[in-house]
């Protein structure tokens, strides 16, 4: 409620200041000094005037200063300089009015700025809600594709294990089959075609001198039957040597060597740990099929004329190696291809992964091939962490 009492005595204050500034400006002449005018103006923002305010002053002080006491003449330069007095007081007001104008302007642009900002904020808030919504939507085709995909991987795992186990049925029938067939052939065929052969040679006996004729013709007989036996016993051992079962992994692969020696014309040498006949049956048939299957392989396709074969007990466990001086291949070559070489090495893996072991092929073309295999039999080699040394070591070259 006293705001405009203060206010009235500030102006009135301040326009006896103004008087008696430009009275003592226009009295010291056309070279007076204007920086008071310039300090009036300063006051005057200070305390709330403006240019108006500042007009009214200075045409009250110009009533009571100049237009009583002197001419026309003089009164109208004193009316200039007076302008030139009010021209500078109110400087500071321009100025600062003119900073507010330009601020202004500024801030209105930069209102403007930011109204446009806001707009294109706003259009990126709904570009990005649309993202994310198209994102999420992702996520979740992803999230179900995924668990999709999990489940068609899991269905393919149990189908790969099922696969895998009946390959594994298939070859443990298989073998016991060839056993069965091989004892068949061997104390079943082989005999009765011995005693046929033994009866044809009583024939032979009896029969008197001019019966020449019949003699010949039971010799014949006797050596279609005698080779008949060998066709037999051989074709047992290759289906299950007996001595695989009777003597063991060693004798069954000299034998096995020597008939290869026979056949081919390559030569292997065996050195073997005698601790490998400690493992059981599953084992030892698996390591004589591989062996044989790999020699075949390295008669068949390798070129060479050289093959060594080495079993030790070593570290816990049994490692086989198998090496060739042939001409080698390209191991990693696409599994479409449809050759012997390449359904004999899927058995060899799956005969050695079967028992617990692993398996792997070593092979270049134009270098010599290398099978090894690691198999971690029972407690009672597998207890073993190095050979022992009191167990002797078969080394055998054919011939």
């Amino acid at each position: 409620m006293n705001s405009e009492p203060d206010m009235h005595g500030k102006h009135s204050a301040f326009s006896l200041l103004y008087h008696a500034a430009l009275e003592r400006y226009l009295k010291q002449g056309s070279g007076a000094d204007l920086e008071p005018a310039r300090e009036l103006g300063s006051h005057a923002i200070a305390i709330g005037l403006d240019t108006l305010d500042m007009a009214r002053i200075h045409e009250i002080a110009l009533v009571s200063l100049v237009l009583p006491a002197y001419s026309s003449s003089a009164s109208n330069n004193l009316m200039g300089r007076a302008g030139l007095f009010f021209a500078e007081a109110i400087t500071p007001i321009e100025q600062t009015h003119r900073g507010a104008r330009e601020a202004n302007a500024h801030l209105n642009q930069i209102v403007k700025m930011l109204g446009q900002r806001t707009l294109e904020l706003a259009e990126s808030v709904e570009v990005l809600k649309k993202e994310i919504a198209r994102s999420r939507a992702m996520e979740e085709s992803l999230r179900s594709s995924e668990q999709t995909s999990s489940s068609l991987l899991e269905k393919s795992r149990q189908m790969q294990e099922e696969m895998r186990e009946l390959s594994r049925q298939l070859l443990t029938a298989q073998e016991e089959e060839r056993m069965k067939i091989s004892r068949e052939l061997h104390d079943v065929i082989a005999q009765t075609l011995t005693g046929i052969n033994v009866r044809l040679a009583a024939l032979k006996a009896e029969s008197t001198a001019s019966s020449r004729k019949l003699q010949q013709k039971i010799s014949s007989t006797q050596r279609l039957v005698e080779k008949s036996v060998d066709i037999v016993h051989r074709f047992a051992c290759e289906l299950r040597p007996t001595v695989l079962d009777d003597l063991g992994l060693i004798p069954a692969l000299k034998t096995f060597m020597q008939s290869f020696f026979a056949d081919t014309g390559i030569r292997v040498s065996l050195k073997a740990s005698a601790e490998i006949e400690q493992s059981s049956p599953a084992i030892r048939t698996a390591l004589y099929r591989v062996a044989q299957e790999a020699l075949t392989n390295v008669a068949r396709h390798a070129k060479a004329n050289q093959a060594k074969v080495s079993i030790r007990c070593l570290d816990g466990a049994i490692h086989m190696e198998i090496t060739d001086n042939g001409q080698g291949f390209e191991v990693d070559r696409p599994a479409s291809t449809k050759t012997s070489t390449r359904l004999g090495i899927l058995g060899m893996r799956e005969r050695i992964e079967m028992v617990g072991g692993t398996f792997r092929m070593e092979s270049v073309p134009g270098e010599s091939t290398t099978i090894r295999i690691v198999v971690a039999p029972e407690k009672d080699i597998a207890g073993k962490t190095q050979p022992d040394r009191s167990t002797s070591t078969t080394s055998l070259e054919c011939p």
